[in-house]
């Protein structure tokens, strides 16, 4: 059986993360970079037949109904994860000193923060939103260049946004064009219009060539 971990795109990266895993329950991980020089399918093979990963849903779903955790690999260029669900396993024997909670310790990766919430319906969600840091500068180099610059350029900035419009993300996209358009009003200029935000999440391949 063909198991398939390494990612061709960020997005397909936080995209499968998100909604593939953690939305199902693998909130235990242990991050890393595999070093310069070594052998990327290898470093995979490796870990993925430590853990004995490549199994069919089937068998995930036995070991489910047996207290037993169920584990996924992924990774995009030298970053990779090692996620686990509740239950038994070496992993956590393996790796006590490393692994954290999602819930708890958000996933920084490509300047998203990948975590999981509790949603009002009482239960856990994945959350993907642009890290703190990353969105404090983006924000302070809209404002910058939506008073400096034209609207068109600042209209343009915004359209070149990357981030990938999960909830989390539109609201921090759209609390930066506020600020943005608090600045040129108060200065007299024009306001940057809403349109020039993209809004929607593109839905990607994550493994596709």
């Amino acid at each position: 059986m063909e198991y398939r971990c390494v990612t061709t795109s960020i997005e397909g990266f936080v995209q499968q993360l998100a909604v593939a895993y953690i939305t199902h329950g693998y909130w235990f991980y242990v991050a890393g970079e595999i070093p310069e020089g070594k052998e990327l399918a290898a470093i995979d093979a490796k870990l993925i037949e430590r853990y004995g990963i490549a199994i069919t849903k089937w068998a995930r779903c036995r070991r489910k109904k047996q207290g037993l955790a169920n584990m996924q690999y992924l990774r995009h260029e030298r970053f990779f994860l090692l996620l686990a669900t509740k239950g038994r396993h070496e992993f956590f024997e393996r790796e006590m000193a490393s692994f954290r909670d999602v819930r708890r310790a958000p996933i920084k990766f490509a300047g998203y923060s990948i975590g999981c919430r509790k949603g009002s319906d009482g239960r856990w969600h994945a959350s993907v939103r642009i890290s703190r840091e990353n969105h404090a500068s983006l924000k302070a180099a809209f404002v910058e260049i939506g008073l400096r610059r034209t609207l068109a350029v600042a209209t343009r900035e915004f359209s070149r946004v990357q981030f990938q419009c999960f909830a989390p993300v539109r609201r921090q996209i759209l609390e930066a064009l506020g600020a943005v358009n608090r600045a040129r009003g108060a200065a007299g200029l024009e306001l940057v219009p809403l349109a020039s935000v993209s809004l929607r999440r593109a839905i990607v391949q994550p493994f596709q060539d």
